[in-house]
């Protein structure tokens, strides 16, 4: 590490156009702050400016060139890799580049009209920028493009990183040791984007300086932009906002087949019974009970409603094969399951009512009321990245269910749900047709 670091911005007063030679108006900006360029030096590139010479403009320029909101929206969905926030305030994106940026990064301000994107391979521009300074100059330096990025969870904007060459991108201190001598296990200083934050130290949107030169600096192992990026699959804040709340709900998926040897944990159960009592329900009313099945009791259970069901398709004609194929199927996920919760709703709250009619409509109530809390238990497994399937066995022989588990006769069964690890990858669920629920009169 430098104890001493020189930071000087390099303004021009060029308006950069597509086709400019930027090398060159970087090092007329060199010359003109007194400067030249040594080896170990690292010039930190506003994006904007790679991306203007690059040509990188969506559309033609608006006439009067301040394109509205809804067409930077519009841009920056049509070029997303992924789309993190879509809320009424902001639009997040991740692009192809994997940024995740608002607006995945589309900007109209210092363009000159319209809008422009992000430089299409920041690294490839940061590389051929540092190569053309070295033909230039002789001088071996660092090449950082930066661009300025939102923050969740804190307020104002910090410039990052996007390419990098020649200089490191992070600064790994894993396996040395802190002053106490304790060993060091998760840090990785993300360097590349602590020099382009110290680079617009120096500089304003306004002040005409595309450029800053770090002096001091000590480069480390080079690396590149997309070492900063963090994997998909490792990324634990990957929606936000309402895209967040929609998300959720569409990652609960039936899962039938469990890990067999990882067990579920029990704040998982928990907070699903804490999701299950936010659904709405009648009469200021908290009806719905989940019970957790132990071992022995899950075989009584099951053994009880197996005898049930053989009775009930031996009465339909089903020959004893078949019947032997449905329970088998059902033991399957039932018995091999990790954890079975038998879920039930309280009628016991319910109003009384003399008449046929009322009477089925309350009841209807209070199930409807358990069948949101079953939603809402299910989608907090899938948070916690476990797969659950509901099984409506037990609404097919209520008083066996309430018998064996020594229930009151006001509790409805709602089936039952298995809980664990999935076996295998749940594939993301697909985009479904509102026109096929919603309609109107």
């Amino acid at each position: 590490m430098s104890d001493r670091l020189e930071v000087v911005a390099l303004a021009t007063p060029h308006r950069l156009a597509a086709g400019d030679d930027l090398t060159a108006v970087l090092l007329d900006a060199v010359a003109a702050a007194g400067e030249e360029l040594h080896d170990g030096d690292v010039v930190c590139v506003a994006s904007k400016a790679v991306a203007v010479v690059e040509d990188a403009r969506i559309g033609p320029p608006e006439v009067d060139g301040t394109p509205d909101d809804e067409a930077v929206r519009t841009a920056a969905r049509g070029r997303a890799a992924e789309i993190v926030v879509d809320g009424p305030r902001v639009l997040v994106t991740r692009t192809h580049h994997g940024f995740v940026a608002a607006n995945g990064g589309i900007d109209r301000s210092n363009v000159g009209g319209g809008l422009i994107d992000l430089p299409a391979d920041p690294d490839a521009s940061a590389a051929a920028l540092r190569d053309a300074l070295r033909t230039r100059t002789g001088a071996d330096v660092g090449v950082v493009i930066t661009d300025t990025f939102g923050r969740p969870w804190r307020l104002g904007q910090t410039d990052v990183a996007l390419g990098v060459a020649g200089t490191a991108a992070l600064r790994d201190e894993r396996g040395s040791t802190d002053l106490d001598g304790r060993p060091l296990e998760v840090t990785v200083a993300a360097v590349a984007d602590e020099v382009a934050g110290a680079a617009d130290l120096v500089r304003t949107k306004g002040a005409g300086a595309p450029f800053v030169l770090l002096r001091g600096l000590a480069r480390g192992t080079p690396g590149t932009g997309r070492d900063l990026v963090r994997p998909r699959d490792e990324d634990e804040f990957r929606h936000g906002g309402a895209t967040a709340v929609r998300a959720g709900l569409a990652a609960r998926r039936t899962v039938r087949s469990f890990a067999p040897d990882r067990t579920v944990p029990a704040g998982a159960l928990a907070r699903a019974a804490a999701a299950a009592a936010t659904a709405p329900a009648p009469h200021h009313t908290r009806p719905w009970r989940l019970v957790r099945l132990r071992d022995v009791t899950r075989t009584r259970l099951l053994d009880a409603m197996a005898a049930a069901w053989r009775a009930d398709l031996g009465a339909d004609g089903l020959d004893a094969a078949a019947v032997d194929r449905r329970l088998a199927r059902s033991d399957a996920v039932l018995r091999a399951a990790p954890e079975l919760l038998a879920a039930f709703v309280d009628l016991s709250g319910a109003h009384r009512y003399p008449d046929v009619r009322r009477t089925r409509a309350e009841r209807d109530l209070f199930l409807l009321a358990g069948g949101a809390a079953l939603e809402a238990a299910l989608v907090s497994l899938a948070a916690d990245g476990l797969g659950a399937a509901w099984v409506s066995a037990t609404t097919f022989c209520p008083d066996t269910a309430r018998e064996v588990l020594g229930l009151p006769a006001t509790w409805e069964p709602l089936g039952l749900v298995a809980v664990g690890w999935p076996a295998t990858a749940t594939p993301p669920r697909g985009p479904q047709d509102p026109s096929e629920v919603l309609s109107e009169r």
